[in-house]
């Protein structure tokens, strides 16, 4: 079976095409596009007009590609900007006109379950092994979950919970210089550790598994790619001191020099930075010294979900 899973973020939507195979899902296809849906709803908690006009846009293409490909079933779901601000009925509408299927805007609480059974995919993670931790850093929220893989597509989570900041959500609050000065910076930083403060001690017996496009990019700027290759992202181990020298030499940087490092899609570029900031703020307050980078989250855990018998 062909099954195709859609993740409507606050920075970018989300396309994976899997078949289901006897090792798992198969991707056919996956691409990302930075549709900025949640620019400036973190003050008027209202979508803009444009962001509605490209996301849209990017929706009617992914819907064409996945008539292209057969696809047996598809899921679309929407994340921070869709639950926290008014507007998005357009983009439902648009969703069901042209997908024939309803747009699902989950809870913090689903999406950081959805993250953990993507994240956790492929990464040779044994039934029954020891707990573990992931987090997933989008445009408008992060999500951190502790859990342990059971056996088959069973998932056992003792801790769940959406923070509300993310790189675009904490870019518009307090990146306002550029490059960002060190006023900007301290005043990002002292957010991100507010916001983690009671963030409770989740173990460490391995590495947090970090996911979603602050983290990959990170980690394709740390290896220099000229192109993104998933295969040598996924399963990348990085230590917290590469993170930390990657994102201080971005915050150097003014916005055009960014948009030209390798490894750094030009539409992620101004909000790098903050997301960042985000990604050390979480591993400080999980006392870890390194990270493990997943290639995968939400939207192949829809996948799962989707390709899982009725």
């Amino acid at each position: 079976m062909r099954v195709a899973a859609v993740d409507i973020g606050t920075n970018s939507v989300l396309l994976l095409v899997a078949d289901t195979s006897e090792r798992g899902l198969v991707a056919v296809e996956e691409r990302a596009t930075v549709t900025r849906l949640g620019q400036g709803v973190d003050q008027s908690r209202v979508i803009h007009e444009a962001a509605i006009e490209r996301t849209n846009a990017c929706l009617a293409e992914y819907a064409r590609r996945i008539g292209e490909l057969g696809v047996s079933r598809v899921a679309l779901v929407g994340t921070s900007a869709l639950r926290d601000a008014s507007g998005g009925e357009r983009i439902s509408a648009f969703i069901e006109s042209r997908f024939g299927t309803a747009l699902r805007v989950i809870s913090g609480r689903d999406e950081a379950a959805l993250t953990f059974r993507g994240a956790v995919s492929g990464l040779d993670v044994a039934p029954d092994s020891s707990p573990l931790v992931a987090f997933d850093v989008g445009g408008g929220s992060t999500e951190i979950v502790r859990g342990a893989c059971a056996t088959g597509d069973l998932f056992r989570l003792d801790y769940a919970e959406s923070f509300d900041i993310g790189s675009v959500r904490l870019t518009e609050r307090h990146i306002t210089t550029d490059p960002p000065s060190s006023f900007d910076l301290a005043a990002a930083v002292q957010t991100a550790e507010t916001t983690f403060a009671h963030l409770p001690s989740l173990g460490k017996d391995s590495p947090p598994i970090g996911i979603a496009g602050t983290v990959t990019t990170l980690a394709a700027i740390s290896l220099g790619m000229t192109r993104y290759d998933g295969a040598r992202v996924h399963g990348l181990t990085m230590p917290v001191v590469d993170v930390h020298r990657t994102v201080s030499d971005l915050a150097r940087m003014r916005l055009a020099d960014r948009r030209q490092v390798p490894g750094l899609d030009s539409g992620r570029a101004d909000v790098i930075v903050a997301g960042g900031i985000v990604v050390l703020a979480v591993l400080r307050k999980l006392g870890a010294s390194e990270m493990r980078v997943s290639d995968r989250g939400l939207r192949w855990g829809l996948a799962a979900e989707v390709a899982s018998p009725l």
